[in-house]
């Protein structure tokens, strides 16, 4: 039997969801590996929605869960549903909607807040000593919940040694 990964998305676009291309890499890469995968993203209003032919903001309220399932082909859970204690591993893809729908680092920066589902998906995860893999944006996520988890984002240049 293969391992229980549990994938939370951000909702359906690189601009204000998922990225689709390292979602669907996880996924590719995850039944490869013979693990059994089920994806789950927070029932909330995404923070903004982005029109990605134009790449400019559209006038028009979405929601990251039922975003999300365009990635999920329906087949997805809330996210205040997943129990830590049923997978092996939680992985979460980049995209800027990690940024600004699972926390508020978009607008924020290292001030800003996290979702209380990713939060505490995370911190049971951290606590049962369990894999937890975060893609691009993502690790912001962990800089924010655990104390003492230093990130880099981005940077070309050397700044103090890293």
């Amino acid at each position: 039997m293969g391992k229980r990964v549990a994938l939370v998305l951000a909702g359906c676009g690189v601009f204000d969801g998922s990225e689709i291309h390292e979602a669907s890499a996880a996924l590719v890469h995850l039944s490869r590996g013979g693990a059994e995968v089920k994806i789950f993203a927070p029932n909330i209003e995404q923070r903004d929605v982005v029109n990605h032919l134009k790449g400019s903001p559209a006038e028009e309220k979405r929601n990251v869960l039922v975003e999300s399932a365009r990635l999920a082909r329906g087949n997805i859970q809330d996210l205040a549903e997943l129990k830590a204690s049923e997978f092996d591993a939680v992985i979460f893809p980049g995209g800027f909607g990690v940024a600004k729908n699972l926390c508020s680092w978009a607008v924020d920066g290292k001030n800003c807040t996290v979702n209380e589902h990713v939060s505490s998906t995370l911190q049971a995860f951290h606590s049962a000593k369990k894999p937890i893999g975060l893609c691009c944006i993502s690790p912001v996520l962990a800089a924010k919940v655990f104390p003492g988890c230093e990130v880099t984002v981005g940077q070309d240049k050397n700044v103090d040694g890293r």
